[in-house]
């Protein structure tokens, strides 16, 4: 259910704000919205993984001491035998 807020904020941010929504085709509310959903979710990320990024994920854990420089050593020996 939406409910209305009133915020007072800098006339030049939303001047700004307003500007940065219609380039977007998107209403300041909504984007005021994702905005502080993204601020209150339980999980929290500093980045958004994308959607390509999350289909290509193969789920595999790797080890916290793996020393990838050996294994890529031990990789290119095989290769150029």
């Amino acid at each position: 259910m939406d409910t209305k807020l009133t915020l007072k904020l800098n006339q030049e941010i939303i001047e700004k704000a307003k500007a940065y929504a219609s380039n977007r085709k998107m209403s300041l509310s909504r984007i005021v919205e994702a905005y502080l959903q993204s601020l209150t979710s339980e999980i929290t990320s500093e980045f958004e993984i994308s959607p390509f990024v999350r289909s290509i994920s193969t789920g595999t854990k790797i080890p916290a001491d793996l020393d990838y420089k050996n294994e890529y050593s031990d990789y290119l020996t095989e290769k150029y035998k």
